[in-house]
């Protein structure tokens, strides 16, 4: 399993941007998917985006066009880019790591990092 750290996270402005980063330990990082899952109150934890180890992505649709996730695997870091933020995007932002070819289904994940809290204020 690999060991996950986030950052970035606060609060922003609607219409404002913020850029996530995880952390992973391991040298095996470059051939996992990685993904990110955010949870809102009272609301299960959902997927965001996600990125396979050559570069392919997958978003949700609540978050296409607006959202970019990105990774550097010399630095076994991945990136959420999120650009037009709105109220509605205000949650726990959860990295996590994958070591199959699935990258929407949550339950192929087996690493998560702690969470990052992302407000966006109306």
């Amino acid at each position: 399993q690999v060991q996950l750290v986030e950052s970035g996270g606060g609060l922003m402005q609607a219409g404002g941007s913020l850029r996530l980063s995880c952390a992973a330990s391991g040298r095996t990082f470059s051939t996992r998917v990685m993904g990110w899952f955010r949870q809102g109150p009272g609301k299960e934890r959902e997927f965001v985006a996600g990125i396979r180890s050559a570069g392919s992505t997958y978003y949700a649709d609540s978050v296409k066009g607006r959202f970019t996730i990105s990774r550097d695997n010399a630095k076994n870091t991945v990136y959420l880019q999120m650009n037009s933020l709105k109220p509605e995007d205000t949650a726990v932002y959860y990295c996590a790591s994958n070591p199959t070819i699935w990258i929407a289904s949550k339950s192929q994940y087996d690493s998560w990092g702690q969470g990052t809290q992302v407000t966006v204020s109306s």
